[in-house]
């Protein structure tokens, strides 16, 4: 029997996805019921739902013989919240576009706090020559903390890069070239020793706050900041002060609390912070509709989904 398949993300993006599901499923020989407006189907007739925050499912009871919900977006805090059943397993968005992304975006402002860049954009004109020579990546100590997909492969990155890699997970990982950690005193000692600290933690009552006042004052003088994760593991107000005082040099931030950034926030006018509107990575239709389509592949040969989320970890 042909499996239903309903797009249920943003109205922009309808047509992209259109292109791509179709071109994906031919490409694997799978026949789909491709419906790109869940208005027009009647929901007990949906096989799985391609779904994103921003489309125009808010209510996932009526879907009553719903076999899956392929979560568009790597988050899904906004998605938890809306109590879709617990029966029906919610899957993850892990795809290479995403992942790819994330690696540009993190390994660029590595380099670029790592190298001091800053300092010879906004130079002055001076007399003399200030000779400062950057230290070796392989003396220098980068931190990610989270290890999902997009904090591995970014630790990863980061280690080809020979920066000495320290990640941290809520359990324990393997990744080679990188000093996995875990648990919560090697949560402060992987913060201690860090010089450029990446955040790719998902958002969860655990995290939230994770990187708080007494965490910020453990980092060492003039370290940097990378969050490309959720504005919520932050407390905003310590990392000013940090700031203020001298303790960081800089914060490159991707995601907030409130989004898009008020206009009035300190964030967009501090001289050792730089603002991104939650560009860091995206999931791109072309490729993401090659990892939805493999995973209805996988449970229509009747596999397990990859990527299904724990809801008790929310992740």
């Amino acid at each position: 029997m042909v499996p239903t398949v309903v797009y249920a993300g943003s109205a922009e993006k309808r047509d992209a996805y259109r292109t791509h599901l179709s071109a994906a499923a031919r490409k694997a020989g799978l026949a789909i019921d491709l419906q790109m407006n869940p208005g027009d189907v009647d929901p007990e007739k949906v096989d799985y739902l391609v779904y994103s925050n921003d489309g125009p499912v808010m209510d996932f009871t009526p879907f009553n013989s719903l076999k899956g919900i392929l979560n568009l977006w790597a988050g899904v805090d906004t998605l938890l919240k809306r109590d879709p059943p617990a029966h029906i397993p919610i899957v993850r968005m892990v795809e290479d576009g995403l992942t790819l992304g994330m690696v540009d975006y993190v390994s660029g402002h590595a380099l670029r706090h790592h190298l001091d860049v800053d300092r010879y954009i906004h130079a002055s004109p001076i007399e003399e020559w200030e000779v400062d020579f950057p230290p070796l990546a392989r003396d220098r100590t980068v931190g990610v903390l989270g290890l999902g997909a997009l904090g591995a492969a970014c630790a990863r990155a980061l280690a080809g890069h020979g920066f000495r890699v320290l990640g941290w997970s809520r359990n324990q990982k393997q990744i080679d070239g990188v000093e996995c950690r875990s648990g919560d005193k090697d949560l402060d000692a992987t913060i201690a020793e860090t010089e450029i600290l990446v955040l790719l933690l998902p958002y969860t009552r655990q995290t939230e706050r994770i990187l708080n006042a007494e965490r910020i004052a453990l980092m060492p003088l003039d370290a940097c900041l990378i969050n490309a994760a959720r504005g919520q593991l932050i407390d905003h107000q310590a990392l000013l002060e940090a700031l203020n005082t001298g303790l960081l040099r800089h914060a490159t931030m991707d995601v907030y609390d409130v989004e898009p950034l008020p206009p009035d926030d300190p964030y967009w006018i501090h001289p050792r912070v730089t603002v991104t509107p939650h560009i860091a990575s995206v999931t791109r239709p072309e490729t993401a509709s090659l990892a939805i389509i493999e995973q209805i592949a996988r449970h229509d040969r009747g596999e397990a989904f990859l990527h299904v989320v724990d809801r008790a970890r929310g992740y």
